[in-house]
């Protein structure tokens, strides 16, 4: 994990927003595809948020290191995920200030790394936030696996998870950690 955020010293970023990616609904609650959504509930409950609906959107605003985050959890489903951008460009969050949080189907389950910029090599979450604001945006790839056969993908992502409990919450636990070390790290506090 230091080897990635090292990675990243270069970058001068200012995170004002993370945004999780999901869909909304008791259906996909707890699915690899809402691992986005379930990272974002674990830092909300650990920083004393309280989520609101507002622009079709749940928002909580949190303080994570001395630092004021907006977090978000699209409620437009994964595919027009990229919806919210111009209700957080209101908010002054540019595309530049935003943390996503995604599965990742080409890592194994538990890989956490840090992406900045890119494609979106077949997520249609960032896909849809690629073609409302382009692809300058730090992401945080969540592994979640894939099925043997690749049509079965669009089923394995929104299925429960076939994981134990115990292994959900270790990768969304690594995840919050490896979130908060990046927002906590002075390399990128002096550009925040």
């Amino acid at each position: 994990m230091n080897k990635q955020i090292a990675l990243l010293a270069d970058i001068k970023i200012s995170i004002k927003a993370i945004v999780g990616l999901g869909n909304p609904g008791p259906t996909y609650a707890y699915t690899p595809h809402n691992i986005g959504f379930l990272i974002l509930d674990k830092l909300c409950e650990l920083h004393g948020g309280t989520w609101s609906e507002k622009n079709n959107m749940l928002i909580a605003s949190v303080d994570i290191n001395d630092k004021e985050i907006l977090l978000v959890k699209p409620q437009t489903f994964m595919n027009n995920s990229g919806e919210i951008l111009k209700h957080l460009q209101k908010r002054g969050i540019k595309q530049e200030n935003i943390f996503a949080i995604h599965d990742e189907i080409d890592f194994v389950f538990g890989k956490v790394t840090i992406k900045q910029g890119g494609s979106a090599r077949g997520h249609n979450g960032l896909r849809s936030l690629i073609a409302h604001g382009g692809e300058n945006f730090l992401r945080l790839r969540c592994g979640v696996g894939r099925p043997n056969d690749p049509a079965l993908v669009g089923n394995f992502v929104t299925a429960k998870f076939k994981e134990t409990p115990d292994q959900v919450d270790g990768l969304i636990a690594k995840s919050v950690d490896m979130i908060q070390t990046i927002l906590s790290e002075e390399s990128f506090n002096s550009s925040l």
